[in-house]
């Protein structure tokens, strides 16, 4: 056979610039969804609207983000991961140009259901995406750098939208936080990968198969678990944290310190607790830890009386999380065939959601009767039962796959 009829091989891509560009498309969809996030309440407020109200607008986006990403991760596996990113980009842009025609709380809670929808469209399929791209020995440095960045989004999208709010009005931040995402839908049409090549060599299963598949499923339902043990812990932190340091004699300044070294300890340690997870033979044992870490944490907090015991314990929580979903993020990606990876990564998303929710839900009446000490060690304790379980389900899972 002559040589030269025989075609070149192609050189391997490298997965580096696909998943920067997946990064930086979360870190300015979540930028400028989040630059809501604050605002919005009190826009509420200004427009009439009660403490009651201003908590159903504000759980509505939580409660559609949860029943939606499980379901749109199915879509996703279907259509197609940009198809359903430039999608929600678009409804989360239409959202803020509506906010700012909005004149009654109703509109609002409307507005805040479609937002739901949105981001559940946008945060699981880029999730999906970046496990798409990645090969297997760097899962968990991708997700890695791919969570620090919606961390990053998230805390830099609140500071950015009061500040606006302050000097522009509410109205008009509305206005820029819909063209800042209308910029964001414009790079993520051009640069964002299309169909990664994981699942475009797949074949695509029917739904009711592939809801059976992940039913029988242990060690996905293990990772689902874990994230919502996790998920439960940290919206007892966000929900009820303010006020329990606020009875122990904090400032809001010093409250809001508490806040920021959590939420840059947790962005921060995921890139080397990626590397670290990718180096193990078996990363669901970096899980496992994490979700006792976040336990102990959860319990200190509920002990603290001090500036210094409250930074302490929040900086554990941020490690701690770090620890635990650096790994499992990984994990719901290596626990399915990539023609799951979307519906797995649905699930993910609805159990963070939903955890958040049932903490800020359940906790409030049973601080009433434990005090902060006591429910902040009954969480503790929960996710160390959730912490057995997850072990339960996941030991034995050790994919075929070279360590990094």
């Amino acid at each position: 056979m002559d040589r030269r009829c025989s075609p070149a091989p192609e050189p391997a891509r490298s997965p580096a610039l696909p998943l920067l560009i997946c990064c930086l498309v979360a870190l300015a969809s979540y930028i400028s969804s989040y630059m809501r996030i604050p605002v919005v309440p009190l826009f509420a407020r200004e427009l009439g609207a009660g403490t009651v109200m201003v908590g159903f607008i504000n759980s509505a986006f939580l409660l559609m983000a949860g029943l939606f990403s499980f379901p749109l991760g199915l879509v996703s596996d279907r259509l197609g991961r940009k198809p359903l990113v430039l999608a929600g980009l678009a409804a989360s842009a239409l959202t803020a140009g509506l906010l700012a025609l909005s004149s009654a709380p109703g509109q609002l809670l409307a507005i805040y259901l479609l937002f739901g929808l949105a981001l559940a469209a946008i945060g699981p399929t880029l999730m999906a995406a970046v496990a798409d791209i990645s090969p297997p020995t760097h899962l968990g440095r991708s997700y890695g750098w791919f969570t620090t960045a919606i961390y990053t989004g998230m805390s830099l999208g609140p500071a950015l939208g009061g500040w606006l709010a302050q000097s522009l009005g509410f109205r008009s931040m509305f206005l820029i936080s819909a063209a800042f995402l209308l910029l964001t839908l414009g790079l993520a049409a051009r640069y964002l990968p299309g169909q990664a090549a994981a699942g475009a060599k797949t074949p695509i299963l029917p739904w009711p198969q592939a809801l059976r598949e992940l039913k029988g499923n242990r060690h996905l339902l293990g990772c689902w678990l874990a994230t919502l043990g996790g998920c439960f812990g940290l919206g007892m932190f966000i929900t009820f944290a303010p006020l329990h340091a606020r009875n122990q004699g904090l400032t809001v300044a010093q409250i809001g310190l508490v806040f920021a070294v959590q939420g840059a300890v947790n962005a921060l340690s995921r890139i080397p607790l990626g590397r670290l997870s990718d180096a193990l033979a078996q990363r669901w044992r970096q899980g496992v830890a994490g979700l006792l870490l976040v336990g102990a944490s959860l319990a200190a907090l509920g002990l603290s009386h001090s500036l210094l015991h409250f930074l302490a314990a929040a900086a554990g929580l941020g490690v701690s999380m770090g620890l635990a979903f650096t790994a499992i993020g990984a994990l719901v990606a290596e626990v399915v065939p990539p023609a799951l990876r979307g519906l797995a990564m649905g699930g993910y998303n609805t159990a963070i959601y939903l955890g958040m929710m049932a903490s800020s839900a359940a906790m409030g009446g049973v601080i009433q009767h434990l005090g902060f000490a006591g429910s902040y060690q009954l969480t503790g304790v929960f996710l160390l039962v959730t912490a057995g379980w997850f072990y339960v389900l996941i030991r034995g899972f050790s994919p075929d796959r070279p360590r990094a």
